[in-house]
């Protein structure tokens, strides 16, 4: 808190707002009183931020500031009921509930918001903000109590400051802190941030779910553990949350809704599914991850949850083997889940249809490369390679590609598969040694420079001991060693044979020509595995809506009904308008009106009400409203609309196509003044881009249309 206040810690603006309801603060501040856990923090240490929410932006002369990532909705709650007032970095209107005014009985140490009847004559009940700012103190009540002519004994007394010291002791409680590395790009702390809140670090819903299945199966968490030892030994290390994730795709088909293994009526199923899995289904899909996609241990996979989806395949076909297409169609699948980041965000979700295909498809994994494939191109542009380091999926994919050539240590001849003894495990050595790009300006005081410094394009796969002989060579040396020592084993590692390139000065040369070389490799050898059987995908409503807002999709409970006033009110429009063209600025969506926030099914009846009682009229009023913001050929063109029935009642389901031409929304400030704005998706949220940014974006995202 003292650090919002010195303006050295901040909340990027990425961050959803202060969405966290009374309750939820309750919550933590019981958490607190009692000493039970609460999480921990993630946060960033950066002189590249991204920017902030609030008046207050990055300064170069502010130097290393630090983030937060994950965990603002409880600096956030303790700095409002700690202070008594809001962060610098939120106005009123930015909070949703505000979370200030909570109350503690200090005999029962009870929570609660302010209550008239119950409070206001009570001493015991004191405003937490009051105890925190030593605006009142314990021998205040014993005192209040006493002149209402009540007894307060020693032991109440006592009682009474026990409990004030537990609630003044918050303060000085040290949250866990874990901490991105300085290193880190804006764009791999957004990746990290999805992550963390995708699927959590601390009681995550399947630890959970465990702590209900040990409750029927009291061995369970001895018998999954043991197996998790197992394949450590084998270098496929996993923890307890994966094999839980595991277990739902097999039993229920899904990678959400854990609570469905919470019931006592599972054990015989979960008993019995774990035996084969234990026993088979495991070690023969860890075989095919090491034998034909070339991985030898965990460590080398960007997520590990691309598994889920194998592992319940295998399951399904019991012990029949997997023929030869099925096996490389897998791996295809895999290695484009690991470089496009299939499960960065939206584990649950992404494993509830990734799952869902392949309990119900003919030829599953080419189903799921689609799904991929309409979210991000599968081809490897080389561009992709720039500035990128080996905490990059790309390098994965490298290394599985060199071995599947064969391919050497380029210092000491052993292959690069996995090797026995600690001196042949493999390291990723720099071909152009950091020692001498640093001193020739490729270091930490110029960052893009340091970055191609450590672009996986300048490493080589060595043996441990291989790297030791290598030291800090020159490339040109080096190279040329084992050019001659080892013939063809620059090619079986990509390494361009152009010996001016291997100078130090023409380093940036030797990039990009490497860069061309792996972008042209790896999309043949990636296309050569199996030809894909083209599949068109297309999810259930029921099942899209169970799965939530997304980038790509969005829940409108209404066109211009009020829900909370019961009224119509216009400017509901606006906000339909608003997500149009957010959806038609980045790669299109889909927007459902007459579905609310919580996927709850609304339907359009009061829409209806006042818009004729049709959905003819519902969708001519649509599209004249779309007519007169966006023109009347992107009505045309641009939208599908469309009114499904779900639950028996109708709902709008408007699917915007991506946009050949930005769409602009013009919108009246409270004085009644119009300005064109630039709407874009941030999450599942629709945001306005400011003007200095949306210029970059327009060029960027509609060049060449």
């Amino acid at each position: 808190m003292d650090k919002i206040d010195e303006n050295q810690l901040f909340v990027p603006a990425f961050q959803r707002e202060y969405v966290w309801k009374r309750d939820d603060a309750k919550k933590l501040l019981d958490s607190l009183i009692k000493d039970y856990p609460t999480g921990t923090m993630l946060t960033w240490d950066t002189n590249y931020p991204p920017e902030f929410k609030g008046k207050i932006q990055y300064r170069p002369e502010m130097g290393t500031v630090k983030v937060i990532l994950d965990g603002q909705q409880r600096i956030t709650t303790l700095y409002m009921i700690v202070r008594g007032e809001l962060p610098p970095y939120y106005s009123l209107k930015e909070i949703i509930q505000d979370t200030r005014n909570l109350y503690v009985n200090l005999e029962t140490l009870e929570l609660s918001y302010h209550q008239i009847k119950m409070m206001d004559n009570n001493p015991l009940w004191v405003k937490l903000t009051d105890i925190f700012k030593k605006e009142i103190r314990s021998r205040d009540i014993s005192r209040a109590l006493e002149d209402t002519g009540q007894e307060v004994t020693r032991e109440r007394d006592n009682l009474i400051d026990d409990n004030m010291n537990r609630i003044t002791r918050i303060i000085d409680r040290e949250f866990p802190e874990q901490q991105v590395p300085v290193t880190a790009k804006i764009k791999e702390a957004i990746d990290i941030f999805y992550i963390v809140n995708a699927s959590g670090v601390n009681l995550t819903d399947a630890e959970l779910a465990l702590a209900q299945i040990c409750g029927y199966w009291p061995k369970a968490r001895e018998e999954l553990k043991h197996k998790l030892q197992e394949l450590e030994e084998h270098g496929f290390v996993f923890n307890l949350d994966f094999l839980v994730y595991v277990l739902l795709g097999i039993l229920y088909n899904i990678g959400s809704e854990m609570s469905k293994l919470h019931t006592p009526d599972n054990l015989d199923r979960i008993k019995e599914t774990w035996q084969r899995l234990s026993s088979h289904t495991l070690d023969y899909v860890m075989n095919i991850m090491q034998k034909t996609a070339f991985i030898d241990h965990t460590k080398e996979i960007n997520s590990v949850y691309a598994l889920v989806p194998i592992i319940v395949y295998a399951y399904n076909k019991g012990k029949e083997p997997l023929s030869g297409r099925e096996l490389k169609t897998i791996v295809k699948w895999f290695y484009y889940s690991q470089i496009r980041n299939r499960y960065i965000s939206q584990l649950p979700q992404k494993l509830d249809k990734d799952i869902g295909v392949v309990v119900r498809s003919e030829n599953p994994f080419d189903e799921l490369l689609s799904l991929i494939k309409a979210e991000r191109p599968l081809e490897i542009s080389k561009d992709e390679f720039i500035g990128v380091d080996i905490r990059h999926p790309l390098f994965g994919l490298m290394r599985w590609y060199f071995k599947s050539k064969d391919a050497i240590c380029l210092s000491t001849g052993m292959g690069i598969r996995k090797n026995m003894g600690k001196k042949y495990a493999l390291e990723r050595d720099h071909i152009f040694p950091y020692s001498l790009l640093s001193k020739q300006g490729y270091n930490k005081n110029n960052r893009v420079k340091y970055a191609l410094a450590q672009e996986i394009t300048n490493r080589a796969i060595l043996s441990q001991d291989g790297n030791l002989k290598k030291s800090a060579t020159p490339a040109h040396d080096f190279l040329s060693q084992a050019s001659t020592k080892f013939p063809g084993s620059l090619k079986l590692q990509s390494i361009p044979d152009d010996r001016e390139l291997w100078e130090l000065e023409n380093f940036e040369h030797f990039l990009e020509a490497r860069r061309r070389l792996l972008a042209d490799e790896l999309n043949g050898f990636l296309n050569g595995l199996v030809e894909s059987v083209e599949t068109s995908v297309e999810t259930p409503l029921d099942k899209l809506i169970a799965e939530g807002e997304s980038d790509d999709l969005e829940f409108k409970s209404t066109l211009r009904w009020c829900m909370r006033e019961g009224e119509v009110d216009k400017k509901l429009e606006n906000v339909i308008m608003k997500s149009i063209a957010s959806f038609n600025n980045g790669d299109g969506g889909t927007l459902l009106i007459g579905v609310n926030d919580e996927g709850e099914v609304i339907g359009l009846e009061h829409d209806y009400s006042v818009l004729g009682d049709s959905k003819d009229d519902f969708e001519l009023h649509l599209r004249e409203l779309i007519k007169k913001n966006f023109r009347e050929t992107f009505a045309t063109n641009n939208i599908k609309v469309e009114f499904p029935e779900i639950e028996e009642k109708e709902i709008c389901q408007v699917q915007i196509k991506r946009g050949l031409e930005p769409a602009y929304l013009e919108v009246s400030d409270k004085n009644g003044n119009k300005s064109k704005k630039f709407f874009v998706r941030s999450g599942n949220t629709s945001i306005e881009m400011p003007i200095d940014e949306a210029t970059k974006y327009i060029s960027s995202r509609f060049q060449g249309k």
